[in-house]
Formats: C-alpha cells, structure tokens, sequence
C-alpha cells in the first residue's frame, strides 16, 4: 500500500463502519418498534451526568489497568523464560491460575477477601489491580508466543555479523516481536475496557453501575443501556484503529 492511497483507505473504512453502525441502529430500532416498547428518554436525560461522571470513571480505570498490564505482562512472560526453577514456576503458577478463573470470581475474592483483610476499604485500587493481573497473564501469553516464533537461526545471523545483545533485541528481536503481538495486544485491551464493567460488583462507580443508578432514578428500564454500548463503543473503536495504523506503519517501516 502506498502512502497516498492510506488515506483513501481509511476513509473507505470509517464510511463502512459507520454504514454497518447505521445499519444495527435501524435493525435495534425495528426489534423495538415491533414490540412496542414506549421510550422514556426524557426521563433518563436528566440524570445524563451521572451517566457521563460513570463514563469518566471507566476511562481512568481502564487507562490505569492498561498501563499496568502492558508492563506486569512482559515481567510475566520474562519469568516463564528465567533460568532459576522457582521463578520460572512461580510466574507459569500465575498465569495458568489466574486464565483458569473467571474474572468475576477473582473480584470477588480478591476484593472481599484480600484487600479487606490488607485493610483497603476504597475499592477502585483492587479493582484496577486485580482488572490488570487479569489481563496480564493473557499479555504475558501473547509476548511469549511473539517471542518465541522468532527463529533461533535469526540470532546465530545478528551474532554472525557482530550484534551484541543489545544490537541483537534492538534490530533483530524487539522489531518482528512487536509487529506480531501487536494485532493480539490490541484484542486484550480491548477486552480490558469491556471488562471494566465487571467492577461494579465490587462497588466501582464505573459506567455500569452508573446507568443502572440512572435508570433506578428515572424509572426506565432499557433506555441506559443504548448510551451505554454507544459510550463503549466510542473508547474502544479508537484503540482499535489505532493499534491498526500502529501495526501498518510498524510493517512498512520494517
């Protein structure tokens, strides 16, 4: 793909997506139109900022988790790769323990149980930190397999030439693993955002918990839950595409 047909391309796909948003608004519209169901969004509308102030919440949450994820992921995946045996089990202990439980479960006793017993009453800190373990042990997973499909003839031809190991993760390693953990890094974070709405079990006062506060306060039962999917849907169709231009450059640029 050339430069000048990047942003034809682009602007192809924003229109399409924007046709296949337009086209599940008219089929969501339909369903409800054939069942009757009175709307009440004037009602909802005056509770809007709690809505937003639950939206601001899950943004801060989910930016927080992401930035300790990426991080504690690569530590994760450095540990399966560690030469001393208890670390090595330590950190696959971890990560098979924690893929095998359902996030939900892990709130849960990770809140109730170990941040109450550790006395942390606010339940924001926890919740981010069990939301960033838990998607960790899927980026470690990702890092590992990057990692790995790289050919060990690949480094016996960087040491052939005079790379040291510097040289050798800077031109040969870090460029082909970033490229293909790349498109799997994205679809976890992704799924991170998503899963911020699993705090509210444990009291966060995300964007779940808020349109369920303001549907309760306006007596409306489906009205919260449009905006909802639509405030989702405008954190993680950016990251999305971002990810994409970052993988495209990333793949002319090596």
């Amino acid at each position: 793909m050339s430069p000048e047909t990047k942003p034809r391309t682009l602007l192809a796909e924003v229109f399409w997506n924007l046709l296949l948003g337009l086209g599940m608004l008219l089929g969501i519209w339909f369903v409800f139109h054939a069942i009757k169901y009175n709307w009440h969004w004037e009602s909802l509308w005056k509770w809007r900022w709690l809505i937003l102030r639950g939206w601001g919440a899950t943004v801060v949450v989910s930016a927080l988790a992401l930035i300790v994820s990426v991080p504690l992921g690569l530590l994760l995946m450095f540990g399966q790769r560690s030469r001393w045996i208890p670390v090595r089990l330590a950190c696959r202990g971890c990560v098979e323990l924690v893929r095998g439980t359902p996030l939900l479960v892990l709130l849960l006793i990770g809140y109730y149980g170990v941040a109450n017993a550790l006395g942390i009453a606010k339940p924001w800190l926890p919740g981010v930190c069990l939301l960033a373990l838990f998607h960790s042990s899927y980026l470690s997973e990702i890092f590992r397999g990057a990692w790995e499909s790289i050919g060990a003839s690949q480094l016996e031809a960087a040491r052939a030439v005079g790379f040291n190991q510097q040289q050798t993760w800077r031109f040969v390693i870090f460029p082909q693993a970033f490229r293909r953990a790349l498109p799997g890094t994205a679809g976890q974070m992704v799924s991170l955002i998503k899963d911020s709405s699993l705090l509210s079990v444990i009291g966060v006062e995300e964007l779940t918990q808020m349109v369920r506060a303001a549907n309760a306060q306006a007596y409306t039962a489906l009205e919260g839950f449009i905006p909802l999917a639509v405030l989702y849907i405008l954190l993680t169709i950016p990251l999305s595409w971002w990810t994409r231009r970052i993988e495209e450059r990333y793949k002319f640029e090596t």
